[in-house]
């Protein structure tokens, strides 16, 4: 077997995976811009706060440096004023005083000769005396060399910083301030002022300064010299300045208490942060949004794919008109029954396929439509009209109408379905046409089937009164001297016309049976039927040799029925049982058994057995076929029309093949059929007399 080829459904559903990854990977590319843009926002603005707060340390720093070389000056200026006063003048020791009263960086004021001699000295009332621990002789290399480079240069310098130790283990980073004074080249004396660079430092900070930052003079190494402020800076935000003195650098650092920006307390960050998370759920609503329209667009386009395809299938017309008339929409199915285009009926009042002659009626139509509509009563309806179609021919149409509702309940226009029911009305008129050709044939076949009931229903009486004739002329022939003879002839005669009359009933009976009228039932006993067809049973039987026995209940229950047409299904029984047992059966075994019975005091049951053969199964089974018959001189009409006679009562025929219980030998047949009894008959109604079984 050759295989089908399978539809690949990877490629059939590519174009939807193309789409499908194409916005994936937009949303993708969003979302990831959306990240970076995001995260270098956080990351300038981290930036900006390091910057600023930076710019902050250095601001600082520039300020304290600039105000310890202030404060240097200064100093330098007030000492200078004590050059020209006289040491031994008690004013120089109060103005020396008063200078380290309103100057804490200085600690102590020297006045030394022109060997640079302390001649004296005035400590500052601020600190314990400077060289109460090591003598000035044991401190003061530092303050020679810069007294020396200011005599050189004739000008004020400033001595290497220097630690001087204190009581308790204290101790001070200071430097020395050599002023020299000259006359005429020669060095006079040197004015020596003492200054603590941590006072130096403490005065040139602010108490705002010192509570953010740690602020010391530094040397080259790192090496703290002074230091004011926190105990210790955080040392992320640091900077430098160099306080340049003369003949001494200075170097300051500050070291600010913030540490680190961080995220989450930082405001700007925090904000920065708030406004992308709001971003972020704003572009989660909108994907949500868009996951949500597109779902509902690629649900639309399958609807829409749905209903094309279900329009396409269809077989019916669907035709869309507003409240004026005009066609808004017709279907493929529609066009192809009217053979006009859609883009012919688009916007047409009078469409093409309304037959000029019914325009006008068409019209009111619609117009009786819409004014039921506006009476509140039901529009929808269905009718059969008349279309065109684009050959000019007229073709029958049904047509069903409904209105036509926007989303807010108003109508619109009218939608209707349309039929095409040409091919119905011609089947219809095929059919009735088949019907009358059927009719004149049924009754074809009722004429036959009387002539053939006829034919064989006569057969019998004529029979018998020919066999009557016939013994009546023998006996007039033969045995005309004879003294019985005409009582025998009177009585032959007399059967004569018996028959004669049966003959004529029996033509009476066929007729109406086969055209279905009422019969003329009677009641009548049992035993009057078998009586009535016992003479011609008799006379067969003893041609044949067998002997009738009747077993009959005492009295004869009666039936209701049609005595001619019963008493022909009789003779036709018995003359077959008869017909069975000449030939197979022995003489001493030919025996013909009428047998009757009360069934449930509604119906009687009557039975002919013989002691034939029986009928083997194959037979059996087509035994009561019209015209089938095993004798070639048989037509194959006799149990067909029995069974039908007694059909026709209400009753039911059967028969069974007997066996012999020892041998397994077929023993005989049995008919059996069933009559309505007299009683049924009087309460019952006709029509209750159907399926009674045997």
């Amino acid at each position: 077997m050759t295989p089908h080829p399978v539809p690949d459904a990877a490629n059939s559903s590519s174009p939807a995976l193309r789409r499908r990854w194409r916005r994936a990977l937009l949303w993708g590319a969003l979302v990831g811009l959306l990240l970076v843009a995001q995260s270098l926002l956080v990351a300038l603005t981290l930036s900006y706060e390091a910057a600023r707060s930076q710019e902050q340390v250095d601001q600082v720093a520039a300020e304290v440096a600039a105000r310890a070389k202030q404060l240097a000056g200064r100093e330098l200026q007030s000492l200078q004023a004590l050059l020209w006063a006289e040491v031994h003048d008690a004013r120089w020791h109060s103005e020396a005083a008063e200078l380290l009263r309103f100057n804490r960086p200085v600690l102590r004021i020297e006045y030394r000769d022109a060997r640079r001699q302390v001649q004296t000295a005035v400590e500052s009332p601020f600190v314990t005396p400077l060289f109460a621990q090591l003598s000035r002789d044991q401190m003061q290399l530092e303050t020679e060399l810069a007294c020396a480079a200011a005599l050189r240069q004739g000008t004020p310098l400033f001595s290497r910083s220097y630690f001087v130790p204190l009581a308790g283990g204290e101790g001070l980073e200071v430097v020395d301030l050599c002023l020299p004074q000259l006359r005429a080249g020669q060095p006079q004396a040197y004015v020596v002022a003492t200054l603590g660079l941590r006072q130096l430092l403490d005065e040139a900070t602010t108490s705002e300064h010192a509570r953010h930052h740690e602020l010391s003079f530094v040397e080259g190494d790192g090496t703290r010299l002074a230091r004011v402020g926190l105990t210790r800076g955080a040392g992320y935000y640091q900077a430098e300045r160099v306080v340049d003195l003369a003949g001494l650098s200075l170097q300051l650092r500050v070291d600010s208490a913030a540490g680190q920006p961080k995220l989450i307390p930082n405001l700007a960050t925090a904000l920065v942060l708030g406004l992308s998370l709001a971003l972020f759920a704003v572009v989660l609503l909108l994907a949500r949004d868009v996951r949500r329209r597109a779902f509902a667009e690629h649900a639309l386009a399958e609807s829409l794919a749905f209903r094309q395809a279900m329009e396409n299938s269809l077989i019916t017309g669907l035709r869309a008109r507003d409240m004026a008339g005009i066609i808004t929409y017709v279907n493929p199915a529609f066009c192809a029954i009217v053979g006009f285009p859609a883009e012919a009926l688009l916007g047409q009042s009078v469409p093409p396929y309304w037959p000029p002659e019914f325009v006008e009626e068409y019209q009111r139509r619609h117009r009786d439509r819409s004014a039921r509509m506006e009476a509140g009563l039901d529009p929808r309806q269905g009718f059969e009209t008349v279309f065109m179609r684009r050959s000019g021919e007229r073709f029958p149409v049904l047509i069903f109408e409904a209105p036509l509702l926007n989303a807010e309940g108003q109508q619109t226009g009218w939608m209707s379905a349309v039929l095409d029911v040409s091919a119905q009305r011609r089947v219809e008129e095929l059919s009735r046409q088949q019907q009358d050709r059927l009719q004149a044939t049924a009754r074809l076949a009722t004429v036959g089937e009387m002539a053939s009931l006829l034919s064989h229903e006569l057969n019998q009486p004529l029979s018998a009164i020919s066999s009557y004739a016939t013994a009546s002329l023998n006996l007039l022939t033969h045995e005309a001297a004879d003294p019985q003879t005409p009582d025998m002839v009177r009585q032959a005669v007399t059967r004569i016309a018996e028959q004669a009359a049966r003959a004529g009933r029996v033509i009476k009976s066929v007729h109406d049976f086969v055209r279905r009228r009422e019969q003329a039932r009677e009641p009548i006993a049992v035993d009057e039927l078998i009586d009535a067809v016992l003479p011609l049973v008799s006379l067969q039987a003893r041609k044949s040799g067998t002997r009738i026995e009747l077993d009959l209940p005492h009295p004869a229950p009666r039936v209701c029925c049609d005595r001619t047409m019963v008493e022909q299904v009789l003779l036709n029984l018995t003359r077959n049982g008869i017909q069975a047992m000449d030939g197979p059966t022995p003489p001493a075994e030919r025996v013909l058994t009428l047998r009757v019975r009360q069934l449930q005091q509604r119906w009687v049951s009557i039975a002919v057995s013989d002691r034939g053969p029986g009928i083997a199964p194959a037979i059996a089974k087509q035994l009561f076929t019209p015209f089938f018959t095993t004798r070639s001189e048989g037509m194959g009409l006799g149990l067909s029309l029995c069974r039908t006679v007694i059909e026709q009562h209400g009753g039911a025929m059967d028969f069974e093949t007997r066996t012999e219980a020892a041998a397994g030998l077929p023993a005989g047949t049995e008919f059996r059929f069933t009559l309505p009894s007299a009683e049924r008959a009087a309460l019952a109604s006709p029509t209750d007399e159907g399926g009674i079984q045997a």
